[in-house]
């Protein structure tokens, strides 16, 4: 069968350019039947590339019909118990132990005995002058995952000290702000969930320090789903990723619906209105056809109004940051309405029409949006269309912020980074993650460039007890032009380091360095200082250093030079 997708009525065309909105709509109803989604991702990347004002994954609400679709393939997800040291099965899950993912924190037992299984145990981070804690885990390249993860914090800080509050960051990207303190005095856990797509063979997934953090950050578990191409794929998952901040199964008179009902482990939580009345659908709806593949349940119960009259729902609960948000929404009618009347609606946001004339269907629809802007509490009104005498319901509906993507650092510097590490000891606890982003968050002693593909111009590690070789790696960081690092415990020779044609200072005093210097670090022609006094370096001094103009050279005290008469001291 085909995927129909239909665009929005005209009266949808607020906070729009509306010509383009008029263009858009006659190529879609000269192509409204799509044989397959990559069929439809073609469309959308047709009319990215020729519509320089308007894109396809703007504030545009579609509607997509249910139809039949290919099975969802093998589940594939990583679930990380923080803090724990065997693996456990849960809810037919299985959990590993993380110190295979992390390198640094404390392993925390809590003491309460009744808590969910993953809850009794965390994983605790240092307050220091570290900024950035981050699990590094195994992903498939381009895949996009479902990222989420959970808090509770039992006062493991201790029963006078309230839980912290930090950021949390996926790769170079901020994510939220995490703040379990109302969670904390009711008792309860709290989860952040999120979409990114997987831009290398790890993801790193890490807690931080901001201004507010006055105690030892935390993390109970960390969990990565492999998502299905066809869900939430109208976002550019290049630019955005995507945060949760509601997801409803409406008039849900049960638990939270997740794995297995959900394919992906995804939350559908039970919401309930007082002025709204909660009723079940008996018949079996097959959800393969929804691009988003929701649980088939979601579509079991619903909350709808006793008459004929508009439904009102301050809907997502909380208040919501200025941003644009994914927004969809889920209908089925009743197989068993005695009325012979359809049930076609219109949906308002704020007083906005979102979207008119919906035909709720007994095998259901769904409406979205991929970037709708909101800001301060939201107002969700469902009004039966002209002519329609049946009282509107909705099942099921999703909101998900709109996060630009941060920086990333360019990746034969990561690389380097990466090689430098496996040669040194003792470095410092937060070199983990991506080296430079998000801004502020670089690792310590790696100084970058600015903008969003950046370079490592400086490395600064005096004086910090890093021990270990100074891998050749090193000059493969050729935007560098200061390498800083007296003071330490580094021994080996000095690797060539010709190819850093930016290179200005070269501190490598006060190390334990064997060999000789190399001459080839007299090609650089930006070096104007080159401090190795107190090593253990012998041979020669190379003529071309000691001859090099503007170079200020200091090789001594210390070392074991067989000439030193022009050496300057």
């Amino acid at each position: 069968m085909l995927l129909v997708l239909q665009r929005v009525a005209p009266e949808t065309c607020v906070f729009l350019l509306c010509p383009s909105v008029l263009s858009i709509k006659v190529r879609f109803s000269r192509a409204s039947h799509i044989k397959k989604l990559s069929d439809l991702n073609r469309l959308f990347r047709a009319l990215s590339a020729e519509d320089a004002v308007y894109k396809w994954e703007t504030l545009f609400p579609y509607v997509l019909q249910s139809v039949p679709r290919r099975s969802v393939g093998v589940f594939k997800g990583l679930f990380i118990d923080c803090g724990a040291t065997e693996p456990s099965v849960i809810n037919g899950l299985r959990y590993l132990p993380d110190a295979s993912f992390v390198s640094t924190g404390t392993p925390k037992i809590l003491s309460n005995q009744s808590l969910f299984p993953t809850l009794s145990t965390l994983r605790s981070f240092p307050l220091d002058r570290h900024s950035k804690f981050c699990y590094v885990v195994p992903v498939y390249r381009s895949g996009k995952y479902l990222v989420r993860t959970t808090y509770f914090y039992g006062a493991v800080n201790g029963l006078d000290t309230l839980p912290p509050v930090f950021d949390l960051i996926v790769d170079g990207t901020f994510w939220a702000v995490v703040n379990t303190t109302e969670d904390y005095v009711r008792g309860l856990s709290r989860y952040y969930e999120a979409v990114f797509l997987a831009k290398g063979r790890t993801m790193s997934i890490c807690v931080a320090k901001n201004k507010l953090t006055d105690s030892d950050m935390f993390i109970s578990t960390l969990e990565l789903v492999l998502l299905e191409d066809s869900v939430y794929n109208s976002t550019n998952f290049e630019k955005y990723g995507l945060g949760v901040v509601a997801r409803n199964s409406f008039g849900n008179q049960g638990p939270s619906l997740r794995f297995p009902d959900d394919p992906f482990d995804r939350y559908w939580e039970p919401f309930h209105a007082s002025n709204l009345t909660p009723t079940t659908n008996r018949g079996n709806i097959s959800s393969s056809g929804f691009w988003n593949l929701p649980p088939s349940k979601v579509f079991g119960a619903a909350l709808t109004t006793d008459l004929p009259k508009p439904l009102e729902l301050h809907w997502p609960p909380m208040s919501l940051l200025n941003s644009s948000y994914y927004i969809a929404l889920y209908f089925a009618n009743h197989p068993d309405s005695l009325s012979d009347d359809s049930r076609v609606l219109n949906v308002y946001i704020n007083g906005i029409p979102y979207y008119k004339n919906v035909n709720v269907t007994q095998s259901g629809v769904v409406v979205f949006a991929t970037q709708w802007p909101l800001s301060g509490p939201t107002k969700l009104v469902l009004t039966p269309a002209d002519g329609s005498h049946m009282a509107p319901l909705i099942n099921a509906g999703e909101v998900l912020n709109i996060l630009v993507l941060g920086g990333r650092t360019v990746t034969r510097d990561v690389i380097a980074l990466e090689k430098l590490k496996k040669s040194l000891q003792n470095l410092p606890l937060d070199w983990n993650g991506d080296p430079c982003h998000p801004q502020g968050y670089s690792w310590t002693g790696v100084i970058c460039s600015d903008g969003p593909n950046s370079r490592v111009v400086a490395l600064n590690l005096s004086n910090m007890r890093v021990s270990g070789l100074l891998s050749p790696s090193i000059a493969n960081l050729t935007a560098l032009t200061d390498i800083i690092l007296g003071r330490n415990n580094l021994t080996g020779p000095i690797p060539d380091l010709s190819k850093l044609g930016r290179l200005e200072r070269l501190h490598l005093q006060d190390n334990g360095f064997t060999g000789e210097i190399p001459s080839s670090i007299a090609v650089i022609d930006t070096l104007h200082e080159l401090f190795v006094q107190n090593n253990n370096l012998t041979g020669q001094v190379p003529r071309s250093l000691l001859t090099k103009p503007g170079l200020f050279l200091q090789t001594s005290p210390g070392n074991n030079f067989t000439r030193l008469s022009n050496t300057l001291s």
